[in-house]
């Protein structure tokens, strides 16, 4: 017998949202096949590539590993979530200029892991931005390239605030 489907509610990149899902459905499951958020990618289905990261609550999760039905009430945020309505966020641009993609699998996720940890630390030195990236794989670019991007989006914010 098949497990009854649930409603969860919840906010999704500032948006009040319901929906249902099987109990055993993952939340990249439910953001992919039935919100149709399709920036978080699957890239392992096990917690190791950091592909499927977006925030819980403002933690960085991989949404792999999280049931849908552990979000009631959780306020999300995924990929399509992180861009203002006029342009990019510094971090995008960053990334932009600093040629920290190639095939694009990993870029949402290591986004998402980024913008948690200029929320918590505004001014990251390399070693804690690597610290801070190493549940995010990536198999193109290597990683010089992404830290380049996440110290060219701290040093924008600091632009602005100064």
């Amino acid at each position: 017998m098949m497990a009854k489907k649930r409603v969860v509610t919840t906010s999704i990149n500032g948006t009040e949202t319901e929906f249902l899902c099987e109990p055993r459905q993952t939340l990249l499951e439910v953001l992919r096949d039935v919100l149709d958020l399709t920036g978080s990618k699957e890239g392992c289905s096990n917690g190791n590539c950091g592909a499927c990261t977006v925030l819980l609550n403002g933690d960085p999760v991989d949404s792999c590993l999280v049931l849908a039905v552990e979000c009631e009430g959780a306020d999300i945020e995924t990929i399509e979530g992180v861009a203002p309505t006029d342009g990019l966020h510094r971090i995008q641009d960053a990334f932009l200029e600093c040629a920290a993609l190639q095939c694009g699998i990993c870029t949402p996720g290591f986004i998402m892991s980024a913008k948690s940890l200029l929320q918590q630390n505004p001014s990251p030195s390399e070693d804690e931005i690597r610290f801070y990236l190493a549940g995010n794989l990536c198999r193109c670019t290597g990683y010089d390239k992404i830290v380049r991007a996440v110290q060219e989006a701290a040093k924008a914010k600091e632009e602005v605030t100064a």
